[in-house]
């Protein structure tokens, strides 16, 4: 089957890069896309637009750089297209509670609605490109899972807040809400959820505790639960709590607690901290004291010590100061806002973390308030008008701009439109 790639050349902000160079699983979207396709596709073509994909008779699945989707959505749309043998588009109800809820809803413009429908960007033709083609509807069959209890005197509301969780799942990435979704409530959150309901069978629980005796761990530690990659250092006293996968050369010190998460190749937690359902892709480095709580670090992240990171995303190449807090609870009622194609988009998510675009500095002590976006290639120094980011931090409001160093911090994620202007001097 061949497949036919539809360029969203589009910059994701604050990165200033398309969506299908960005992480999603410690992967770039691309490489996901093509990893999953690599079964089912022998050829390949990239087309700006529909009108471009050849109209002869050959077998074809169209696709858009920025769609991601999983391998049960996938393999759902082609066996249903493929038995129909009939032009076919992935589609989804209106009312399945997985597929736009909370902030999606607000923030996703890649869909096109037609009644009690959307439209994904996905096509199945058997005998090549048509302008007849009708709606498979996946069902996301999610299930409704709390994730953060606000206690009520707090919000003035009893119960905590939830999350539906997909057993097939498709986005298309249209801001840095949808890879923080991506990543963490699609991904992680979601194969951990049904990875503890396969550990429910008795057979897969004795299964664990056997290997947990066998290895002298306890069986949420054991390698049922844990998946270490070759060359690894993980000291003893490491707490696991299931599923965890780690790549190769990954070195970790005492005292650190890892519950649920990615963790990439040649990662380095030097002792006593402390990850829970975050992705910590390849080369990143946390000394002491660091923490993350449903958050994703892109490819050289680093983190200082005793810095706090919750429900945020961290470009590549970035570097978080000491110390530093990422808040996710606006202390006031007031409706978080994201922004989208360069306007500011209410959001119905109660909490929600920062996002850092790549070749960050951030200096120590600072405190990111919710829903706050920091520009690539920004430096910010700590200082007595430079201590709490309230608003979304540009360009040009970079602090290194005011030293005589200012050369040596490079800008390499211009703007879309600036980099066109500039041709190949980028």
């Amino acid at each position: 089957m061949r497949k036919a790639i539809i360029r969203k050349p589009r910059h994701i902000d604050p990165f200033n890069e398309p969506a299908r160079a960005l992480s999603v699983l410690n992967k770039p979207l691309w490489q996901w896309q093509r990893d999953l396709l690599a079964p089912h596709c022998d050829s390949e073509i990239v087309v700006d637009d529909f009108s471009g994909i050849p109209r002869d008779q050959v077998e074809t699945l169209v696709y858009s750089e920025n769609l991601w989707f999983d391998e049960g959505f996938l393999t759902a749309f082609l066996q249903e297209a493929r038995r129909r043998g009939r032009p076919a588009r992935a589609a989804f109800r209106a009312e399945d509670p997985a597929f736009l809820q909370q902030g999606l809803r607000a923030l996703t413009r890649s869909y096109e609605q037609r009644g009690d429908l959307f439209y994904v960007d996905l096509w199945y033709f058997p005998n090549g490109p048509s302008d007849h083609v009708e709606p498979v509807i996946i069902s996301s069959d999610a299930r409704e899972v709390g994730y953060y209890h606000i206690p009520g005197y707090i919000t003035g509301q009893k119960g905590g807040l939830v999350w539906w969780l997909p057993r097939r799942a498709v986005c298309a990435v249209d801001t840095w809400v949808h890879l923080f979704f991506i990543n963490i409530v699609f991904g992680i959150f979601a194969q951990a959820s049904w990875f503890e309901q396969r550990a429910s069978d008795p057979s897969f629980r004795m299964q664990a505790r056997w290997r947990g005796l066998i290895e002298g761990k306890p069986p949420s530690a054991s390698s049922a639960y844990v998946k270490v990659g070759k060359n690894c250092s993980i000291d003893p006293s490491t707490i696991f709590q299931g599923p965890v996968f780690i790549g190769d050369n990954v070195t970790i010190g005492p005292g650190c607690v890892i519950s649920q998460c990615i963790i990439g190749k040649n990662v380095t937690l030097a002792h006593g901290n402390h990850f829970h359902m975050s992705v910590l892709a390849d080369n990143c480095f946390f000394p002491w004291g660091a923490s993350a709580y449903f958050s994703v670090f892109m490819e050289n992240s680093t983190a200082g010590q005793n810095s706090s990171i919750e429900m945020s995303v961290i470009g590549r190449n970035s570097y978080i100061g000491a110390g530093t807090i990422f808040t996710d609870f606006n202390l006031l009622p007031i409706p978080l806002r994201s922004q989208v194609n360069y306007q500011l988009v209410e959001i119905d998510m109660p909490v929600l973390g920062a996002c850092v675009g790549h070749n960050c500095r951030l200096g120590a002590g600072l405190v990111i308030y919710p829903a706050r976006m920091i520009e690539s290639d920004v430096v910010l120094f700590t200082s007595p008008t430079r201590r709490v980011i309230m608003k979304n931090i540009s360009y040009e409001e970079s602090d290194h701009h005011a030293t005589r160093a200012a050369d040596l911090h490079p800008r390499l994620y211009p703007r879309e439109h600036e980099r066109e202007q500039a041709g190949s001097e980028w």
